[in-house]
């Protein structure tokens, strides 16, 4: 459980930060400083879950290996996210380009 207790943390942090991100596009008719307000109090809820995934994470990963956690999780959820509420298509060269990042993450596990 303490392996995969930051990585669920992440991965709900991410959730926020990505409607924090990206959630107002939906909204283009709100004014820029009402969704700027909005999305720092969504970043804050994302902040009460990363900071805690990275304090207990760092104990069993190192700072690299959680920055590549976070980022393979942010493809993840962003690619729910884009298509899911954003509506928007992913594409092969999509799916090529996340697969190479994903594929970097070897380098960064791999016990040289």
């Amino acid at each position: 459980m303490k392996t995969i207790l930051p990585i669920i943390l992440l991965t709900i942090s991410n959730v926020f930060m990505t409607f924090a991100w990206y959630g107002h596009l939906k909204y283009k008719s709100h004014s820029l400083i009402s969704v700027i307000l909005i999305s720092w109090l969504i970043a804050f809820a994302e902040y009460c879950f990363q900071v805690p995934a990275n304090r207990m994470g760092h104990g069993i990963y190192s700072a690299a290996q959680l920055k590549t956690i976070q980022e393979i999780i942010t493809l993840i959820v962003f690619s729910v996210f884009s298509v899911l509420y954003l509506g928007e298509d992913i594409r092969w060269n999509h799916l090529v380009g996340f697969a190479l990042i994903c594929a970097a993450a070897f380098f960064i596990f791999k016990k040289w």
